[in-house]
């Protein structure tokens, strides 16, 4: 049996804290607002396992006013979210995820974000698709606002 998901996330932009995204740390002069380390595409990851698990939502799963999740390292979430979907007896197909940012440039630690989260979730590099996209100065990821993140995965059983 084959199962897909969809994940969404958004995030806005603020001072005074580090900007996370896949698992790394990227240098910019904002980071991203949250309950927990606010890595957008992290948690658009996790919605998409969780969905094709039938196993709901990042905030079902880990809610945003429970202090167990203040500003936690959401590779911790998304290791959990694994042991979730392994529970019910799937493994990860594949991940192909977008994240739209028309600053700061990613393009140049997509290969850092995709072994720092394939060795998370224990899976091959190459099942785990990461591109970077501007909205061309559109919207409020154009106008440097804030990103979002999108991901699609296919679970096996």
């Amino acid at each position: 049996m084959i199962r897909v998901g969809f994940g969404i996330d958004v995030h806005r932009f603020v001072e005074g804290r580090d900007l996370w995204i896949g698992g790394v740390k990227i240098p910019y002069e904002y980071g991203l607002a949250g309950h927990s380390d606010a890595d957008v595409l992290i948690h658009a990851i996790c919605d998409a396992l969780l969905g094709a698990a039938n196993l709901r939502d990042i905030g079902y799963q880990f809610p945003d006013n429970s202090n167990e999740f203040l500003n936690i390292d959401s590779k911790i979430l998304l290791h959990r979210t694994n042991e979730l979907i392994k529970e019910k007896g799937y493994r990860i197909g594949n991940i192909d995820a977008t994240v739209a940012a028309q600053a700061p440039k990613l393009n140049p630690h997509i290969p850092s974000m995709q072994q720092a989260m394939a060795q998370v979730l224990g899976i091959d590099a190459d099942a785990l698709s990461i591109k970077a996209t501007t909205t061309e100065k559109l919207g409020f990821e154009g106008r440097k606002e804030g990103i979002t993140a999108y991901a699609t995965v296919l679970l096996e059983k």
